[in-house]
C-alpha cells in the first residue's frame, strides 16, 4: 500500500477519548436490553448472531485496557509504527483470528457481563495513559491516540450492524461518527493517491484521491458526494457502489467518479 503523502489528519484527543467512551456507553445501554431472541438473530456477518457482533464491539473497546497492561514495545524489536490511514488495510489479514477470538469469548459470559468489565478496565487505565504511548495492536504497534480513533470505527460500524440485525436505533455519538468518516476517507485517499477527484462527505470529510488531470480552481471534473453511514457502509463493503447509486445515496459526476474498484477499503 503506498504511503500517504499528504500530511496526516490531526484528532483532538479530548474528542477522541469522549468519543470512543460515549458510542460505548451508547451500546453497553442497548445491550442491556437485548432479550434471548434478538442475541440470537443473525446479522449477515459470516456465522455471527447478535450475541457474537456485541461480544465483538466489547473486545474491540476492552483491547485498549488489555494492550495498556502490557509492556510498552520499545527498540527495534517492536517494528515501525504504524501510520493512522494505513491500520484499514492491515485488519483483514487478521480477520480468522479475530473471528475465533470473538466466538470463545461470546461463550464466555454473558453480554452485559462483557461490557461491564470493559467499562471498569477502561476507567481505570485509559485516564493515566498518554497518546503517545505506544501499544503492541494486533494488527502492530501504535501510538495511543492513533489506536483509540480506530475504535470509533469499530464502534460505528458495528453499532450500524447492531441496528440493522437487531431493528434497534442505537445512537452515533456525532465525534465518533466524525472520525470513522475522516479516517476511512483519508484511507482512500492512501489507496488511490492523486488529486483528480473530490469525494465530499458532508458534514465531515472531503478527500482528493484518484490520479489523473489535477483541477486549480472551480468545481473540479470529477466529484462525489454521499452521507457519513453510506461512506461507511460503502468503505465497509455493507453496501455496493451500484446499490447506492441505484438508490440516489451518492452521486457521481465525471469520468473518475466511479469508486466502484476501489471499494471496499476493509473487508
Amino acid at each position: 500500500m503506498p504511503p500517504a503523502k499528504k500530511r496526516l489528519r490531526s484528532y483532538d484527543s479530548a474528542k477522541t477519548r469522549a468519543a470512543v467512551l460515549a458510542q460505548f456507553g451508547n451500546v453497553r445501554e442497548a445491550v442491556g436490553r437485548l432479550t434471548p431472541g434478538q442475541l440470537a438473530l443473525p446479522t449477515g456477518l459470516g456465522d455471527w448472531t447478535v450475541r457474537e457482533l456485541v461480544a465483538h464491539l466489547a473486545m474491540g473497546v476492552e483491547s485498549v485496557s488489555r494492550y495498556l497492561e502490557e509492556p510498552e514495545p520499545a527498540g527495534s524489536s517492536a517494528g515501525p509504527v504504524i501510520a493512522l490511514p494505513e491500520w484499514p488495510f492491515a485488519t483483514a489479514a487478521h480477520a480468522g483470528a479475530i473471528a475465533d477470538d470473538v466466538t470463545a469469548l461470546a461463550a464466555s459470559r454473558p453480554p452485559t457481563d462483557l461490557f461491564d468489565r470493559t467499562a471498569d478496565r477502561v476507567a481505570g487505565l485509559l485516564p493515566g495513559a498518554a497518546d503517545d504511548r505506544l501499544v503492541g495492536a494486533r494488527v502492530g504497534v501504535m501510538r495511543l491516540g492513533d489506536y483509540l480513533v480506530t475504535r470509533t470505527v469499530e464502534l460505528v460500524v458495528h453499532t450500524d450492524d447492531l441496528n440493522r440485525a437487531a431493528g434497534l436505533s442505537v445512537p452515533y455519538d456525532r465525534q465518533a461518527l466524525a472520525a470513522c468518516t475522516r479516517l476511512l476517507a483519508d484511507a482512500l485517499a492512501v489507496k488511490a493517491p492523486g488529486a483528480s477527484t473530490e469525494v465530499r462527505i458532508p458534514p465531515y470529510a472531503v478527500v482528493q484521491c484518484v490520479a489523473g488531470p489535477r483541477h486549480t480552481r472551480g468545481t473540479p471534473p470529477n466529484v462525489v458526494e454521499t452521507d457519513p453511514l453510506t461512506w461507511i457502509r460503502l468503505a465497509t463493503g455493507r453496501t455496493t457502489w451500484p446499490e447506492a447509486l441505484d438508490s440516489a445515496q451518492v452521486s457521481a459526476s465525471g469520468e473518475r467518479a466511479d469508486l466502484a474498484g476501489l471499494l471496499p477499503l476493509m473487508r
